[in-house]
């Protein structure tokens, strides 16, 4: 049984992040990097790490300390555009926590990581106060991620219900915890995703 501990980021642990990330918009996305999408990829300590009300968390694997899975939170709302604009104007810069970046590799998967991963941003979100909601969109396309946000948050706009389909996104609201819970203990025992 594998173990797994879930951490803020600290310098030595962006390469490991990076590639989690890279991997994915490369195997499960089948973009590649493409810079007006992933620059933030690129500079993980300017998107995430320095700034104030942003963060970082890694998951690792405890049996050789690799970093298996990523989760993070910024204050940037969704720009319009590309997205809606009702949904950018919904979703204020400053006032709204975006989840993104919640990759797990695929051998650790099914595992649990990427709830409690979010469970953990979302307490970053609430301990900081400031935030009024907590948004994030999602690739459809993507295995396992639709039914996975649907089971954590609320479609606000699902883009491939537009008269043009949009760009095919899919727009979650996710509720902001009101109090910060005690730490969570991660056991390595499979969980439901």
């Amino acid at each position: 049984m594998r173990g797994y501990s879930i951490r803020t980021a600290t310098p030595d642990d962006l390469d490991g992040a990076r590639g989690v990330m890279l991997d994915t918009v490369y195997r499960d996305f089948g973009t590649g990097y493409v810079p007006r999408w992933h620059r933030d990829i690129i500079d993980l300590e300017g998107a995430y790490v320095a700034p104030d009300r942003h963060t970082l968390l890694v998951a690792v694997d405890e049996a050789d300390g690799t970093i298996v899975a990523t989760g993070a939170l910024d204050c940037r709302g969704p720009a319009h555009p590309p997205n809606p604009r009702e949904i950018a104007e919904r979703f204020p810069s400053g006032k709204t926590a975006q989840l993104r970046r919640t990759y797990v590799r695929p051998e650790h998967r099914r595992r649990g990581l990427a709830r409690l991963l979010v469970h953990e941003l979302l307490d970053f979100a609430a301990a900081d106060g400031g935030y009024d909601a907590v948004y994030l969109h999602t690739d459809p396309a993507v295995t396992g991620a639709e039914p996975f946000w649907r089971s954590l948050g609320t479609v606000v706009c699902d883009e491939r219900q537009l008269p043009d389909g949009g760009q095919g996104i899919i727009h979650f609201e996710v509720e902001l915890p009101a109090s910060v819970p005690a730490p969570r203990v991660l056991a390595g025992a499979p969980r439901d995703s």
